[in-house]
């Protein structure tokens, strides 16, 4: 308890500080967000901040964490994702582009040793072993979703960012509960690292993550749950997750939905998501942000709710 504590300290520090050097860079670099039409800003904001982000998270985990197999494919996969999102917020990838960078970070999660591998049988509670390739596919589709689904509620000041906040935490607690207590603290340096962002970030934003900063969060959000969830019952283990980011699989579900309805690319950009649609309704972007965490909240406080009842 009291190393996640310091690592979620030390993570917050590490990124609020680390994001001001980010900002300049990416003024130096033009890594601007210019205004569009589906966008709410008025202004270029500089993009990048999910490079001081993920500096505070892995600053945090190499102090606290010990440094094993587990540890360097989660950061070692991020690391790709980031490396990804910079050229992507400064050049503009395609998307089946990001999906096979997408891709080969769940390879690496998998070459070292993270994955889907099995579920314990909810009547029985037996362990039940994944095939090989049950594991590489399960996984693989987890981490894919998981991260894109952080990429699409990227869309307001302080949403993503704060979403994740809450959503490391809550995994943080399940992890220490089921005595993971490295993945515990590695959950609770990514709530610091986005804490620490999100005082630049928080409307009106001085910074944006960018995809460097959403597929990162994303991916970091889905190999921690894969870690930290395995011994709970399968229902459950899916479950559980799913709750605590309910509002961007929620976003994202409806989106997949809306766009195939419409016979568009599921990757099509719109002005239809969540917070775009309370926006529309009057609420200020402050507004809209602060329901949504208070949603995340409430899944969240459901989350652990039902992993202790269960």
């Amino acid at each position: 308890m009291t190393e996640c504590f310091l690592s979620f300290l030390l993570a917050a520090m590490a990124a609020f500080c680390l994001t001001f050097a980010v900002r300049r860079l990416a003024h130096r670099c033009g890594a601007l967000d210019r205004p569009q039409q589906r966008k709410v800003h008025l202004q270029p904001i500089p993009t990048w901040g999910g490079l001081g982000l993920f500096g505070g998270i892995v600053v945090a985990a190499l102090v606290f964490c010990p440094v094993d197999k587990g540890l360097v494919g989660i950061l070692l996969g991020s690391a790709l994702l980031v490396l990804t999102g910079l050229v992507d917020d400064r050049f503009d990838m395609r998307a089946v582009q990001k999906l096979v960078c997408q891709i080969g970070a769940a390879l690496v999660l998998l070459g070292f040793g993270v994955g889907i591998r099995g579920f314990t049988h909810p009547l029985t509670g037996d362990y039940l072993s994944l095939a090989a390739w049950q594991t590489w596919l399960a996984t693989i589709l987890w981490v894919v979703c998981i991260t894109n689904t952080l990429n699409l509620i990227d869309g307001l000041d302080g949403l993503a960012a704060g979403v994740s906040c809450l959503s490391a935490g809550t995994l943080s607690v399940l992890a220490l509960q089921q005595g993971y207590g490295e993945v515990a603290i590695l959950a609770a340096a990514v709530s610091g690292g986005c804490l620490g962002f999100l005082r630049h970030n928080f409307n009106p934003a001085r910074i944006f993550m960018g995809d460097t900063g959403s597929q990162m969060l994303g991916f970091l959000l889905a190999a921690i749950a894969v870690a930290g969830t395995v011994k709970k019952p399968a229902v459950i283990a899916i479950l559980v997750p799913v709750l605590i980011l309910g509002v961007p699989v929620t976003d994202t579900l409806l989106a997949v939905i809306r766009r195939s309805w419409r016979r568009e690319s599921i990757f099509s950009a719109d002005r239809e998501h969540l917070h775009h649609r309370l926006l529309d309704r009057g609420l200020s972007q402050k507004q809209v942000v602060l329901v949504l965490y208070g949603v995340t909240a409430v899944l969240c406080m459901l989350a652990l709710a039902v992993s202790h009842y269960a």
